[in-house]
């Protein structure tokens, strides 16, 4: 029942053809994804702005969950809770690495670790818990 990389970036290409995430690799417990930073993602003081980091990590578990269960458009956020740990780099991509926490039948929890690219350092943490449509 779960999707694949290809599937994935394929239902992404179609239905979020807005989205400047880049699907690094996803299985069934997680997925890794990547966003280049332009100036268009900067706010002043030359930082990521946040809601451009929430964003990548929204959609960090949205494709790990297809990556679990499969194409389920309507499987959507509840809440999403992010800390920012220090600023990120403006000239590197971010990169998200997502890890499913728990996977019930109506809610699933993920964990988000962003990074900037090049570097261990953890510019935000982020946990999400999303809903799953009944079948």
């Amino acid at each position: 029942m779960s999707a694949t990389k290809e599937e994935i970036v394929a239902f992404m290409a179609l239905e979020f053809p807005q989205t400047k995430c880049v699907v690094e690799a996803v299985d069934d417990t997680g997925a890794t994804l990547s966003h280049t930073i332009g100036v268009d993602e900067l706010r002043p003081g030359g930082t990521v702005s946040g809601p451009v980091l929430m964003s990548i990590a929204d959609v960090a578990i949205y494709v790990a969950i297809l990556g679990r269960i499969g194409i389920v458009p309507l499987t959507v956020t509840t809440s999403l809770t992010i800390n920012f740990l220090r600023k990120p780099s403006a000239n590197a991509r971010i990169i998200a690495d997502c890890t499913l926490m728990k996977v019930g039948r109506t809610l699933i929890v993920g964990e988000v670790s962003l990074y900037s690219e090049g570097t261990s350092d953890l510019v935000a943490h982020v946990v999400g818990t999303y809903s799953v449509p009944p079948n």
